[in-house]
């Protein structure tokens, strides 16, 4: 595995690259977590496929060209970023590629899809985040004022204790759940990074109908994979969308949210060469 930097006039990118096979997949991680994410692929995989795993925007080393509360409020369309990811792809002479995503990675594959479809093999939907955004989080990052408040709250260790405590009492979330997002806000980094992603990807919405239509016009192979025991993203969400799409299927497995582990890969498999 190599690490590697792609600079670009919206923000120095780090990536890591891992496998050395004929054809790309491109890595986007969960949240707290960076482009080694899906290095697991490596050994059941690295001879078939070069995988180019991204640090997110507010991840490990990747940043942002203009780091200025200002232009963080701006947001990114969703033009930008698919332009990004196409000059990445261009600089390394890369023509078509296949795309994994975990949870907030999914906001990106599936932007990345409905723009770009004509040129993805397959997509892989681990945690389907993008499905479910809650309104709270629709508010604090689009209204201004909710925002500020917003900002002040989760960067304050005592503001985010409370805040959680409070959406666990009234339901917005399970006990499970509350476990992981306190994991996922421990640290005053993670907790700058939550505010950040919140904020500056905002515009990253896909409508489902869009999505269905890029993939079904270029007979893209979807994957929407859960965690049985996964309560912040049940399987039912994709109950809708799974029956509209050609070559779209639904994977049930026998995890929880945390699904990227060692037994993945003999799952990722399957689905690659036995379907």
């Amino acid at each position: 595995m190599t690490d590697h930097y792609f600079n670009h006039s919206l923000v120095r990118l780090h990536y890591y690259k891992f496998g050395n096979g004929p054809k790309a997949m491109l890595c986007f991680h969960g949240f707290g977590m960076h482009g080694k994410q899906f290095s697991i692929l490596k050994e059941k995989f690295g001879n078939d496929y070069t995988f180019y795993g991204f640090d997110l925007f507010f991840h490990k080393e990747t940043k942002l060209q203009n780091q200025s509360i200002e232009h963080l409020k701006k947001g990114i369309s969703k033009t930008e970023f698919c332009k990004l990811i196409i000059d990445f792809c261009d600089a390394h002479q890369i023509d078509r590629f296949s795309v994994m995503s975990y949870s907030l990675g999914t906001y990106y594959a599936t932007v990345l899809a409905e723009f770009e479809a004509k040129r993805i093999d397959k997509l892989f939907i681990l945690a389907p985040a993008f499905l479910k955004t809650l309104p709270i989080i629709k508010v604090f990052a689009k209204n201004k004022f909710a925002n500020l408040f917003f900002r002040k709250l989760f960067l304050s260790e005592h503001g985010i204790s409370i805040a959680l405590n409070l959406f666990r009492r009234i339901r917005i979330f399970d006990l499970k759940s509350y476990h992981i997002l306190q994991k996922e806000m421990a640290t005053a980094e993670l907790r700058y990074a939550f505010y950040a992603n919140v904020t500056y990807l905002r515009h990253l919405e896909t409508k489902p109908s869009d999505l269905i239509k890029a993939l079904n016009l270029n007979q893209v192979k979807c994957y929407f994979v859960f965690g049985e025991r996964d309560k912040m993203y049940p399987q039912h969400l994709a109950d809708e969308i799974i029956p509209q799409l050609n070559f779209g299927s639904k994977i049930i497995l026998d995890e929880d949210h945390d699904m990227v582990n060692k037994n993945l890969p003999s799952k990722i498999y399957s689905l690659i060469y036995d379907n």
